[in-house]
């Protein structure tokens, strides 16, 4: 069951998800206005993986889930144009949430972590990313502004790169940090 303590770092979460939101409207920036949008409903990710596996996440555990929210949604407001690193702590983060899914998920049924978490991270990776080209290459012929911004191919393999490092940083550190979810 949340804590008082708990909810106020969601509801904090989402409200500086709603100031991306009107910032974006504001600037008449699509990419700021979904990504806000997404990463709200994101926000109830921990709550869903509660109830519908029987588990119970730490206070860190959905701060971890929910920073990745906002980190996301900031990043169209500017940093991932400004910030060099902000792409690769994005898509680090993001994915040893994914690999943390799987290790746990795996460990609850008796098997072996680290194949999976690697093969799930990479494979999902490549499919956001041929996404993203997509998005971007739709966005242009229509001559919309593209809601994800793809920046060549150097770009696509530091993402990937940075996806092994999120899944790399879950099996070394999976069974410290998840082990309450890993057992049933």
């Amino acid at each position: 069951m949340k804590r008082p303590a708990d909810l106020g770092g969601e509801h904090g979460i989402r409200y500086a998800l709603l100031t991306v939101f009107l910032v974006g409207l504001r600037r008449r920036d699509p990419g700021a206005v979904v990504n806000a949008a997404v990463a709200a409903i994101g926000t109830y990710l921990p709550e869903f993986v509660e109830r519908a596996y029987g588990v119970e996440l730490r206070p860190w555990q959905r701060a971890y889930v929910n920073t990745a929210m906002v980190t996301h949604a900031i990043g169209m407001l500017g940093p991932y144009d400004d910030v060099w690193w902000w792409d690769h702590l994005t898509h680090a983060h993001s994915s040893s949430i994914l690999g943390g899914i799987v290790y746990a998920a795996s460990r609850r049924r008796g098997r072996d972590p680290g194949p999976r978490v690697v093969a799930v991270v990479v494979c999902l990776g490549l499919l956001w990313e041929i996404a993203e080209y997509a998005i971007h290459a739709a966005a242009n012929r229509l001559g919309l502004e593209p809601i994800l911004v793809t920046y060549g191919p150097k770009d696509t393999l530091l993402d990937i790169v940075f996806n092994l490092v999120g899944a790399l940083l879950v099996l070394a550190f999976g069974d410290r940090v998840l082990g309450d979810l890993a057992t049933e």
